[in-house]
């Protein structure tokens, strides 16, 4: 038979063993607790993106990170990405409404994207502030580039390459966007001001570098003479490049292109890119996420415009942004 003493110190080690197994399990779920409290006591944004394989726009979803990361504390960001399908994305903005999201960020993938959610966010209270592409009639919170200013600063650097003389190819982005609207519109406003200059060929190859490269075998095909192609941003500048240098004439042609991507910098950098026009990807987002933040907070933005300033990019400047 157990000895009363062993008996007594087996039976009180047992029970101060289960004291602190629930202890523990208590501190475990009251921890669980405070974390799940503080998650839910953060603000949420919406982050609609308008398409995942462009490049730029990439670009920007990395500032966007960047600033939720640094403010986690307070925020955090739902990430969607509509495929560059319009429609598409005006359900996931749906979806973001019907969450109750504190605000939503949105790249949008065309004008009418923009408008249609601008108007179903307004009616549910939302706040929303648009990144790099605009609405067209809606007033909003946009942060963005002057593109216009984009394509002036691009045809400027042509013109005096070509001493005010010479055959265009201008190469657009997808028709009716505002970005192709307004740097087009920049490029020919030089133009009018450079009467030994006139556009030979024009055509969309919708920001696409494979797409570019097939409109530019159809430009050399044509056998009209191309004295510089201007396209709206650098991905098409680097597809027309290729269809040239396969064509063996890549040193006939000067190549201009928009926004400063890693890739369009190697090329300026290899001599094969003239000049390009740094759109700041990673300064859009940051500054697009910190407006989205303010007005989850209750904070008032005017619905106007901000523009992050343009830099001309040549081989002698290359280096400072790569």
């Amino acid at each position: 038979m157990m000895n009363w003493k062993k008996k007594y110190w087996l039976n009180f080690s047992i029970i101060l063993l289960l004291i602190v197994l629930i202890s523990g399990c208590s501190t475990s779920k009251d921890a669980s607790t405070e974390e799940q409290a503080n998650q839910s006591d953060k603000l949420v944004i919406g982050v609609a993106h308008a398409n995942y394989e462009d490049t730029f726009l990439n670009m920007v979803l990395d500032g966007v990170k960047e600033f939720v990361d640094e403010h986690s504390n307070e925020m955090k960001a739902d990430y969607i990405d509509a495929g560059n399908d319009s429609n598409k994305q005006i359900d996931q903005a749906e979806q973001f409404i019907e969450q109750g999201v504190d605000a939503i960020m949105l790249i949008p993938v065309d004008v009418i994207a923009a408008e249609l959610i601008l108007e179903k966010a307004e009616r549910a209270d939302i706040p929303i502030v648009l990144i790099n592409r605009s609405s067209l009639e809606t007033e909003s919170v946009f942060i963005g580039s002057d593109d216009v200013s984009f394509g002036v600063m691009q045809m400027e650097r042509i013109a005096q390459m070509l001493k005010g003389k010479g055959n265009i190819a201008i190469m657009n982005g997808p028709m009716g966007q505002e970005s192709q609207i307004n740097r087009t519109k920049g490029n020919k406003q030089v133009m009018e001001e450079h009467k030994g200059m006139k556009v030979v060929l024009e055509g969309t190859a919708n920001w696409s570098q494979d797409e570019a490269k097939s409109l530019m075998k159809t430009w050399i095909e044509s056998g009209i003479k191309i004295d510089a192609v201007v396209a709206n941003n650098d991905e098409m500048a680097i597809g027309a490049i290729k269809a040239a240098e396969e064509a063996g004439i890549r040193d006939e042609i000067i190549f201009a292109g928009i926004d400063g991507t890693p890739d369009g910098l190697q090329y300026i950098k290899s001599n094969k890119l003239a000049v390009s026009v740094l759109q700041n990807a990673k300064e859009q987002g940051q500054t697009g996420m910190s407006t989205a933040l303010r007005m989850a907070k209750g904070e008032t933005v005017p619905k106007e415009s901000i523009y992050i300033p343009a830099e001309l990019i040549v081989k002698e400047n290359v280096d400072k942004f790569r």
